[in-house]
């Protein structure tokens, strides 16, 4: 599986199999090592655990590369495709600039934000945005790129993230509140114990 190095946020949909191949580090080292491969590996396996048994395969892999790209960039990255800040920052860049919505990158990034923000940072942006609201917004987004899209592949799957935008954000939530109820410890060895 190959993540695009100019920013977006999707990455080619390769087998499974892919994903269990790995280089062999010290347990320490490779409990604490994090690159594009390892944090998508992450994404995909938890995203799993979070979805019925017959999600499609496809759908999966896009969503665990939105959840691995946006883990791996700063809110502070001057990059189009940086974290935004909250809800706010997305209308306010994509609503409020109706002339950026003709760019199918554009577009997918604006849903890619939507679902990420609406989904997994539900709770946080709860407070402050209707959830519902931006669900049907970033849902628009994806189907819009979809159809200015040029790949017909890839606009069949934006468009196929666009109808199934709601069910993603509640995976996407869900993941959030497993990954919250069950924190990762790193248990060191004692001296004199194997």
């Amino acid at each position: 599986m190959d993540c695009n190095e100019d920013g977006r946020v999707a990455c080619d949909a390769a087998s499974a199999d892919t994903l269990n191949k790995g280089d062999s580090m010290d347990p320490l080292g490779e409990l604490l090592s994090s690159d594009h491969r390892r944090t998508l590996e992450f994404f995909v396996m938890n995203l799993k655990d979070v979805s019925e048994p017959t999600v499609d395969q496809q759908e999966l892999l896009y969503n665990a590369s939105v959840l691995a790209h946006y883990a791996q960039i700063s809110v502070d990255a001057d990059i189009p495709t940086a974290v935004p800040a909250d809800l706010t920052a997305v209308f306010d860049h994509f609503v409020g600039d109706m002339a950026l919505l003709t760019d199918p990158l554009v577009l997918e990034t604006a849903g890619a934000q939507c679902l990420l923000l609406a989904g997994f940072f539900e709770d946080q942006m709860r407070r402050r945005h209707n959830i519902h609201w931006y669900s049907e917004l970033g849902a628009g987004f994806y189907r819009r790129a979809a159809a200015v899209e040029q790949s017909a592949s890839k606009a069949k799957l934006l468009d196929t993230i666009g109808r199934h935008f709601e069910p993603w954000r509640r995976r996407h939530a869900r993941l959030s509140h497993e990954l919250r109820d069950s924190p990762y410890l790193i248990s060191w060895p004692r001296p004199g114990r194997n």
